[in-house]
């Protein structure tokens, strides 16, 4: 994930979204490393590598993460047509939109 997404997801942070929120947010990246999210109610940190224990675990494309935070690509879409994979506790991927509100 380049600096820029960080800096993008970290810019669009909604603490409020994340009140009482403890959850770990892992990605897997194809074409890059592997970053996490850790929220923790109302704070977010994104660190790099892999979470022992994620909450979700979320498979794509850099390509498909930037296409989700401009809306270019629906979160559904992508997963039905297999640009993005999910695992343990999906139904947290669907508060990512609520989470990172888009510009």
């Amino acid at each position: 994930m380049s600096q820029s997404t960080l800096d993008t997801l970290t810019s669009r942070f909604d603490p409020q979204a994340a009140s009482g929120m403890d959850e770990v947010f892992q990605f897997h990246f194809d074409d890059a490393e592997s970053h996490y999210l850790v929220i923790q109610d109302e704070s977010l940190s994104v660190e790099q590598g892999e979470h022992d224990a994620p909450s979700v675990s979320l498979t794509m494309s850099t390509a498909t993460l930037k296409g989700l935070m401009t809306g270019e690509v629906n979160g559904m879409t992508a997963f039905m047509t297999g640009k993005l994979k999910a695992t343990g506790n999906v139904m947290l991927a669907t508060k990512l939109t609520s989470l990172f509100p888009g510009e």
